[in-house]
């Protein structure tokens, strides 16, 4: 019997035998460029909204925040969620939350560069601009995180209200540093503000919240009370100190209620459960009782409200720039993949169809921060009638169109990156399971909408205002004439103006995106926009810009350069 011979050659090298294929036609992680000096529209606006100033120092962060060091941090913050325990090994009630240190770098850096405190501190001319540009570039870092810097930041105006408390708070608040370890606030030298508002049976009307202040001596505003309740979305359980509504015998009233007594015991403020959000996950947010915790009034009792609005007028203006800034982050991933990925014969940024959707999901992030630093400027500048008004009215539009429209923006984006735009390994899933949030949080599309009729009930003059400034641009386009001049005529009449709100307010979003593009965009950009918004094209989805756009000059303007 013949014994098998013996192979002695190889028909193919067992090196090729085991390499199936070799990657190709994949773009690089975006990562490793500067967020800012890649951003044209971004660099644009804050020379044109008076922040000139800060170009040097926003080149510096843009830089750290397109480092694939920094970008891990969002994505380590985000796959550790935060832990909670009530209780520690002895039985005491501790409430504490733990965060990964991703979380705590984060913030760091946030509250080291004055993103809670820059305008406050140093005053004046492109101040809030300034600090929306660096508060733009952060939030496409991670954004979950941010929440805690936002109501830091928002909650000054609403403490000023109270002189005595301001002045033993106001200067740890604004303090430039971090402290995140669990002690009372009298142990640090800066602190963090919280707010809690909403209780399970009246969500958005406060009005009906049931927490009871019982004052501990004499009654009235700087003086202290305990309270007992809840509340039922507190984010940010661990900051040092919360505004917080309560009810009194004079009505509905704000307290600033810390966690830790002076004596350093623990105030019995309780966390009974963190959410279980879809999204915004590095952000603890939290279901909270109050057994008789030790708070002091702010402000005028029985108008709370009034104290706490200006803290939400803010936290509502930072929900502005964060969904603007998801936005850009978005459309910088997928015009960044599709410039480096070519199908079907050509690059895909080459494609027609694919030139429509992209300079589509460019032009409206350029029209939401366009909006966004126009209303920054005018925060500057509240000693000006014209801009106080503006800015009234101009924040609850902006704050319901702009993040309104981020969703859909992420899903866009997400798509045109395709089936790795999907993988739980890139930024997008994360993108888009943050894009609803602030839509939601500090008063829904419908709040808004509300918001802006009490404006106008109460100050006629901010329609006024913000006609005034949209007109600015009258005359330079056909389209945005007669789009503005329909919305004109149909505010002669708004006695069933709550039923038509979110119609009109759509299109007051849109005039002033239109007017501000106009004036002091790209020249692209405001064309493609006023043909595809102001003038019906027959399609409500992105990718609907008509025939006789730029749209590879818009592609080109909004694409990130990675060397």
């Amino acid at each position: 019997m013949n014994s098998p011979q013996r192979k002695t050659e190889s028909t193919a090298d067992n090196r090729y035998l085991s390499a199936t294929h070799e990657v190709i036609n994949q773009p690089r992680p975006l990562e490793n460029y500067n967020l800012y000096e890649q951003d044209t529209a971004l660099r644009e606006a804050v020379l044109r909204e008076g922040a000139g100033f800060a170009n040097d120092d926003l080149s510096q962060f843009g830089a750290w925040a397109g480092q694939a060091d920094t970008i891990d941090l969002g994505n380590q913050a985000n796959a550790n969620k935060p832990s909670f325990r009530t209780h520690d090994r002895y039985g005491h009630r501790v409430d504490e939350v733990t965060f990964h240190p991703a979380y705590h770098e984060l913030m760091r850096v946030a509250l080291e560069n004055g993103l809670h405190s820059s305008p406050w501190t140093n005053p004046g001319k492109g101040a809030h601009v300034a600090r929306a540009a660096k508060y733009y570039l952060h939030s496409q870092v991670e954004a979950a995180h941010c929440c805690p810097i936002t109501m830091t930041f928002a909650a000054i105006p609403s403490i000023q209200n109270q002189p005595d408390l301001a002045k033993l708070w106001a200067p740890k608040i604004l303090a430039n540093e971090y402290d995140s370890r669990n002690v009372p606030d009298t142990d640090k030298t800066s602190v963090t503000i919280g707010m809690a508002m909403t209780e399970k049976q009246g969500g958005s009307d406060v009005r009906a919240n049931t927490t009871v202040a019982y004052p501990t001596g004499q009654e009235g505003p700087g003086q202290p009370y305990e309270l007992v309740g809840h509340k039922w979305f507190v984010s940010a359980p661990m900051c040092d100190a919360f505004l917080v509504l309560a009810q009194t015998t004079s009505g509905l009233s704000c307290f600033l209620m810390p966690r830790w007594r002076p004596d350093g015991t623990k105030n019995p403020w309780q966390v009974q459960q963190l959410k279980n959000k879809m999204g915004n996950v590095a952000n603890a947010s939290s279901e909270v009782e109050i057994r008789g915790a030790l708070a002091w009034m702010v402000g005028e009792e029985g108008r709370g409200v009034r104290t706490i609005i200006e803290m939400v007028a803010m936290t509502r203006f930072d929900c502005m720039i964060g969904s603007a800034a998801g936005m850009r982050q978005a459309v910088a991933q997928a015009s960044h993949h599709c410039h480096n990925r070519s199908a079907f014969g050509a690059t895909l940024s080459d494609q027609p169809l694919m030139q429509n959707v992209l300079a589509d999901l460019i032009i409206e992030n350029e029209a939401a921060l366009a909006y966004t630093m126009r209303v920054a400027r005018a925060m500057d500048n509240q000693n000006n009638e014209h801009e106080r008004l503006l800015a009234r009215l101009a924040t609850p539009v902006g704050k319901y169109w702009i993040c309104k429209r981020t969703p859909n923006h992420a899903y866009e984006a997400m798509e045109c990156i395709g089936g790795s735009g999907v993988m739980e390994d890139c930024i997008m899933p994360r993108l888009f399971r943050e894009s609803p949030v602030n839509a939601i949080w500090e008063g829904s599309g419908n709040v808004q909408c509300l918001d802006t009729l009490r404006a106008l009930q109460k100050e006629p003059e901010t329609l006024d205002a913000f006609f005034k400034e949209a007109a600015e641009a009258r005359g330079t386009d056909r389209r945005f004439d007669q789009f503005l001049a329909q919305l004109q005529h149909d505010f002669a009449d708004i006695s069933d103006f709550q039923y038509r709100a979110r119609n009109l307010v759509d299109r007051m979003a849109l005039t002033m995106q239109g007017s501000l593009l106009l004036r002091f965009g790209d020249k692209n950009v405001a064309d493609a926009f006023c043909a595809s918004r102001l003038q019906s094209s027959g399609g409500m989805n992105y990718g609907n810009l008509p025939s006789g756009t730029n749209p590879a000059a818009i592609i080109k303007r909004g694409t990130p350069v990675v060397g």
